[in-house]
């Protein structure tokens, strides 16, 4: 796994390559505290994440609440086609989590995502 982590601007943008997994879960997080303190807006763009397992729904969760707690915006794009279907997957399990927030046009793919944004 290489997570290449950039500062656009206000926006911290992860780019993971390779598989988000158990394994790599913990350097993942840890590299996700390094976002500035300027920072507004959190961006994973897993373009490159061609694999994720139940770690990766753990990331995007930990994620959504650290944006939460920070006031920061959340975006996610580039979902792969496995990433994808777990995520359907998950939302048609456990609906109440939201994980359709994460899919293509959900809150957080959309480009825009702050706590008092939730309908």
């Amino acid at each position: 796994m290489i997570l290449t982590v950039t500062d656009a601007g206000v926006t911290a943008v992860f780019t993971p390559r390779g598989e988000i997994g158990f394994d790599t879960l913990p350097g993942v997080l840890a590299r996700a505290q390094e976002v500035p303190h300027t920072a507004t807006g959190v961006t994973w763009d897993l373009r490159q994440a061609r694999f994720m397992d139940v770690a990766g729904l753990h990331l995007l969760i930990h994620q959504r609440l650290v944006c939460q707690g920070t006031g920061r915006i959340l975006t996610v794009v580039g979902l792969q086609q496995q990433p994808k279907r777990l995520l359907d997957l998950a939302w048609e399990l456990f609906p109440d989590n939201h994980w359709d927030d994460f899919l293509p046009g959900g809150l957080l793919a959309a480009a825009y995502w702050s706590p008092h944004h939730r309908p």
